[in-house]
């Protein structure tokens, strides 16, 4: 038997509607039943029986708080026996650092842990990175996000892309319990590329690419260290003292660590089947060094405010 409850009557009945939920959603564990599950808002509940036992179902404008994540949707549907709920239509979930959208999704209430699919992409609320993908896992537990598939984010004037890209956050100790991305780990055809800040005409960039790459961050968002593990390449442009460039260079091997000051590289150590050339000054801005899988894709940003016209 299905029922419907209009908006009106789950505002009246709010205690009650909570009760509803809780009973499919609640963690399994003491400390868990502090952080209920709470239906702040939907249009419509319906409640039903399927061959897998029975669900609870919320329609039109749901908003959902576990903790302190908030999920939003078009349609949630719990299921009691695998503690998890299926969001359907315009998924966003966020924690007041990282907000992250997609299509489609599910909820692990026991696990805190989210899956998104289907044209997802996110951003740091202060606006460190911003990415996109197929499909994500958000890992409130581990402190991870994952993005599958295609998966490219943007850092400032660098851009990072590869077949999956892991983030790990980090609260940072402060009065204002801030938290920020400590390291990024690319998998499978991994690239970075940063726009070279003391170039402007000819706009180039600093290019690295490997099959794995794991790269630190400070708690200002500075890159700190780059690691690129198997088929590592690198092009970077030169300078002197005076910051006058001096040339390209080019190598190759299977490991390359990379030192960051203040998010400036300052060293290279190449290790494994080195190789290496420098280009003369005449090459800067020459498409034909870049390395093969360069392609600066900032306008795919999914977050790229538009200009405006003047």
């Amino acid at each position: 038997m299905r029922r419907a409850i209009s908006i009106t009557l789950l505002t009246a009945t709010i205690l009650s509607l909570q009760i509803i939920m809780l009973t499919a959603l609640n963690h399994n564990t003491l400390r868990a039943e502090k952080k209920k599950i709470i239906l702040q808002h939907a249009d419509v509940i319906e409640g039903s029986e399927s061959e897998s036992g029975s669900y609870r179902s919320v329609i039109g404008n749901v908003v959902i708080f576990h903790d302190n994540l908030t999920l939003k949707c078009d349609r949630a549907t719990s299921y009691e026996q695998e503690n998890k709920i299926v969001l359907t239509g315009n998924v966003f979930m966020t924690d007041n650092t990282v907000e992250i959208y997609g299509e489609n999704g599910v909820y692990y209430s026991d696990r805190q842990l989210g899956e998104l699919n289907g044209n997802v992409r996110g951003r740091m609320l202060d606006n460190s990175l911003v990415a996109k993908s197929k499909r994500a896992i958000v890992n409130k537990t581990t402190s991870q996000i994952w993005l599958n598939d295609e998966a490219i984010a943007w850092h400032d004037r660098q851009q990072i892309s590869g077949d999956s890209i892991l983030l790990h956050i980090k609260e940072i100790p402060s009065r204002l319990k801030r938290k920020s991305i400590d390291e990024i780990q690319i998998h499978g055809n991994a690239f970075f590329a940063a726009q070279d800040t003391l170039s402007l005409s000819p706009v180039v960039y600093d290019q690295f690419s490997a099959k794995k790459m794991i790269i630190l961050l400070n708690d200002n968002s500075k890159i700190t260290g780059i690691t690129l593990t198997t088929q590592a390449e690198s092009l970077y442009h030169l300078y002197n003292s005076e910051q006058k460039p001096t040339g390209i260079n080019y190598s190759s091997g299977d490991m390359m660590r990379m030192f960051f000051t203040a998010g400036i590289l300052k060293r290279v150590k190449v290790t494994g089947n080195v190789e290496g050339k420098q280009y003369p000054e005449s090459f800067r801005g020459d498409k034909k060094i870049n390395l093969s899988a360069f392609a600066w894709r900032e306008n795919e940003n999914p977050f790229k405010q538009p200009k405006s016209l003047p």
